[in-house]
């Protein structure tokens, strides 16, 4: 029969305000139900019916009037309706004799009917000497009194219903403990309590017992052990009387028939191991009758468990030991996220010495086969611009790699490749295949042959591994201008002619490496004095969330702005200011701006 929730903290206050409010809100709230409950209990008392029917009647008369409900309630307070001259009949003797003897609260009800013959109400037709109402006040002035005017939180609280249902159906009722508010002068007066009712006569005998302080705090000590698995034990040296909380029978394994496990058998339950530890624990205890606190672990019938334990020695007045106390707390739990927390930082730690060794490896394996990482070369009726810069991070170091060089027939070759994937594998990758060409490159085959040789090359030394790559290789010819290549799933070549930047037509045959036997085709293109060719790695036009044709559309638009005759270093400049913008890369960049002279 509450009023209604109240609005929660709001606005921006220090926590001592925020504090404040919520308490003025709460006793509000407080104060608003109780008056409320009692005036339904008065309303209910006056038109002879039942609680639940009269605060029905108060919220109908609130609605209809569009006025709030304590308004409505403290506009129809009268004070306390008499108790009928029915319901005052004679208590039998047997029920104060009953009472007399009894050592708690109790008292004995009589009900109260309507024209009905049905039960709307009780009175207290009897008190038992000891009854003291939820503050400790004696209950005898509730004598002749209504249930619901005496103790209106006997319908807040559920009580009036349950003495109800006994009545109607004979069955008597015990509950408890559980929460019992009373409604005293406007306010809400909150106790623990357990009661009992049985039919006796034409009434009820109900007893009641409201719990203390030491009583609810043994209540939740004992709920918190439950819930933070916490045993507590004793074993009393003197009688050899063992006291265990049902916890300590969890901890250590063992069932009800088996009952407490004796001190001397205790270490025995010790793994081997750690019974080192708990011998310095009772040592400890019975030798210097000082506290000690030990962790070992148990054989428990499900399995090892850690325990971890505080022991205090009990003495006589003359200092002899005769019991010991013990806390116990099963950590098992928490040493297995340790172990696991300690496993994945060992596992992290390795795995990053791995990796920075990996890079140095890498680092050093990309330095002797790629020296030179920036700058120009001269060649037969060329200018090669380049640029390299691998990856930053271990993951992300790559297998990017170029050649460029002379030939003994007067032809330069041109070539620049990526190993798929990333760190020591891509690196070592890249020195096979750059090493494997410039090999096969003195035979003075064609582009397409070397590239037919250098797929069977990758393919077959990589056997049992996955380990692809790709690349362009192409001959120069200094004499005719005509470069003639081949592409084995690569980027295809920039030109630049006379400001105009397009891609040269390709045909790419599949990646080095990924088939036993591939055929590649061979590409010719002749060049004038003047153009720039650009050959690159995916890493300068690949950007997370960007599809790779919108990078090649940015390289072209980059490159159109080349002017003619420009040095391949400054073509560069502009093209990594153009196409970076100071952006971190993911993967490796390398780029060969070709001027033909």
């Amino acid at each position: 029969m509450s009023a209604g929730p109240y609005d929660g903290l709001g606005g921006s206050h220090s926590a001592g305000e925020l504090i404040g409010e919520q308490l003025e809100r709460l006793r509000t709230g407080m104060r608003r139900e109780a008056v409320v409950d009692a005036v339904t209990c008065e309303l209910a008392a006056r038109m002879e019916i039942r609680p639940r029917e009269a605060f029905e009647y108060l919220t109908g008369l609130s609605r209809e009037s569009g006025v709030d409900v304590l308004d409505v309630a403290l506009s129809m307070r009268g004070g306390e309706p008499p108790v009928p001259e029915e319901a005052r009949v004679e208590v039998p003797h047997w029920v104060w004799v009953t009472l007399d003897v009894v050592h708690v609260s109790a008292c004995y009800l009589l009900p109260i009917r309507d024209r009905s013959g049905r039960v709307v109400d009780f009175h207290y037709a009897a008190v038992s000497p000891a009854a003291v109402d939820v503050t400790g006040s004696s209950a005898h002035g509730l004598l002749g009194r209504r249930l619901t005017m005496g103790s209106p939180g006997s319908v807040r609280s559920g009580l009036y219903d349950a003495f109800i249902r006994v009545m109607e159906t004979g069955e008597p009722m015990y509950r408890g403990p559980f929460e019992y508010v009373e409604i005293m002068e406007d306010r809400l007066w909150p106790a623990s309590i357990t009661a009992r009712a049985v039919p006796a006569g034409d009434g009820l005998l109900v007893s009641w017992r409201t719990h203390d302080d030491e009583e609810r705090l043994v209540a939740g000590w004992e709920r918190a052990q439950r819930i933070a698995e916490l045993g507590w034990g004793e074993w009393n040296l003197a009688t050899g009387r063992i006291r265990w909380t049902r916890q300590m029978y969890e901890i250590f394994g063992r069932e009800d028939p088996e009952g407490p496990l004796p001190i001397e058998e205790f270490p025995g339950q010790v793994v081997p191991e750690d019974r080192g530890v708990v011998d310095e624990g009772l040592r400890t205890l019975l030798e210097y009758r000082e506290a000690a606190e030990t962790e070992f672990r148990v054989m428990h019938r499900h399995g090892i468990r850690h325990v971890r334990m505080v022991s205090e020695p009990v003495l006589d007045s003359e200092g002899l030991l005769i019991a010991i106390r013990v806390l116990a707390l099963d950590v098992t739990a928490s040493r297995r996220r340790e172990r696991a927390l300690a496993a994945a930082h060992s596992g992290v730690v390795r795995a990053r010495r791995r990796a920075e060794e990996e890079r140095r490896v890498a680092v050093r394996l990309q330095d002797s086969i790629l020296p030179i990482r920036r700058g120009t070369i001269d060649l037969p009726g060329l200018t090669v611009g380049l640029r390299y810069y691998p990856g930053e991070e271990v993951d992300r170091l790559g297998g990017d790699w170029y050649k460029a060089r002379e030939m003994p027939d007067g032809h330069v070759l041109l070539a620049i490749g990526d190993a798929m994937g990333h760190g020591l594998t891509a690196a070592s990758l890249m020195a096979q295949m750059r090493s494997g060409l410039a090999g096969l490159a003195y035979t003075g085959a064609s582009a397409d042959r070397l590239t037919t040789w250098l797929n069977e090359l990758i393919y077959h030394s990589t056997a049992g591994i996955t380990a692809t790559g790709t690349a362009i290789v192409g001959h120069f010819a200094p004499a005719t201008h005509v470069l003639a290549w081949a592409c084995a799933g690569h980027p295809a070549p920039v030109l630049v002619r006379e400001g105009t930047a397009v891609l040269l037509p390709v045909r790419p045959g599949p990646l080095l490496g990924a088939e036993r036997s591939a055929e590649y085709e061979l590409e010719s293109t002749v060049l004038q004095s003047g153009d720039l060719v650009i050959l690159y790695t995916d890493g300068i036009v690949e950007r997370r969330g960007r599809d790779i044709e919108e990078g090649i559309e940015a390289l072209l638009a980059a490159a159109r702005s080349a002017g003619p005759g420009e040095d391949p270093e400054r073509v560069l400049d502009h093209l990594l200011t153009e196409l970076l913008r100071d952006e971190r890369t993911e993967d490796d960049i390398c780029v060969l701006a070709i001027r033909v002279l």
